[in-house]
């Protein structure tokens, strides 16, 4: 679109996203409504500290600051390299320490499309019976839990959990602006109801503390609740934008079937090992 990537389109944009007036955004960042009336309109053009200033105002995202400052003619202040690069290791080491803490319980990291990044060992055992297709790389949670191939025809309280997990996404995709993200929206809205979700069941209730996921899978119901954290001092794009999403049991026996299905998966892996170094 042309003219979309002019500071002052931009800053009209998020301004008009976060619901802030001008003098609103003024009075917050310390300038004058004036200003910032100038800087839309283009008569005026931001120093590198101003763009940042404002910027931090409205919550932008690193990925958008990195946006605006080149549509200023500055250069971007935010480093955006994939988890696979060399000076990544230890980011990468910490993230699969924070993972493999959730263990026995299930734990998985995501990218701002939803896009799998990594997951620990007790995930594997829910995806049993998921069409090969939905695993291949780069997965896509929300697809892979609403799809009629993927979890949904085993999620108990599954238009209940839809209803969460596309209610989320629409925030995601409203606060961002993303377009991919309003296109998974789309796609998401149109695949088709199991039939089991017209029984109505629910999850177990929580008082409203956090969504939950009834999953009926070949080692018993499992009983979820949900919980997300994000790296919130993150200085890298990359990093700033993933998602860690953990899932407790519920109820006590989901936390001893999940014990007793992390243990006999790490015995078999333990078996295969010894078998293929023998």
């Amino acid at each position: 679109m042309k003219g979309a990537e002019t500071f002052g389109a931009l800053l009209r944009t998020w301004r008009l996203r976060r619901g802030m007036s001008q003098l609103d955004l003024a009075c917050a960042a310390g300038s004058s409504t004036r200003h910032v009336s100038f800087l839309e309109t283009g008569r005026s053009s931001p120093s590198r500290d101003m763009a940042l200033n404002l910027a931090e105002h409205l919550g932008l995202p690193l990925r958008e600051r990195n946006r605006w400052l080149l549509a200023a003619g500055f250069a971007p202040a935010y480093p955006t390299k994939a988890l696979t690069e060399p000076d990544r290791r230890k980011a990468l080491e910490a993230l699969n320490l924070v993972l493999r803490a959730q263990e026995p319980w299930p734990a998985i990291a995501v990218d701002r499309h939803w896009r799998l990044v990594e997951a620990n060992r007790a995930v594997a055992p829910l995806l049993e019976g998921v069409a090969p297709e939905l695993l291949q790389p780069p997965v896509n949670v929300m697809r892979l839990s609403l799809h009629p191939n993927g979890l949904a025809p085993r999620i108990v309280n599954y238009a209940e959990w839809r209803t969460h997990l596309l209610t989320r996404l629409r925030l995601d995709a409203g606060a961002s602006g993303d377009p991919a993200l309003e296109s998974l929206v789309a796609e998401l809205d149109s695949l088709p109801y199991p039939l089991r979700a017209a029984t109505g069941r629910h999850g177990p209730d929580l008082g409203g503390l956090a969504a939950s996921l009834v999953l009926d899978t070949d080692h018993g119901r499992l009983s979820f609740f949900t919980t997300a954290m994000v790296f919130g001092t993150a200085t890298d794009v990359t990093l700033d934008e993933i998602t860690l999403e953990s899932f407790f049991p519920a109820d006590a026996e989901t936390g001893e079937r999940l014990r007793a299905l992390y243990h006999a998966n790490n015995i078999s892996e333990a078996s295969q090992r010894g078998a293929a170094s023998s």
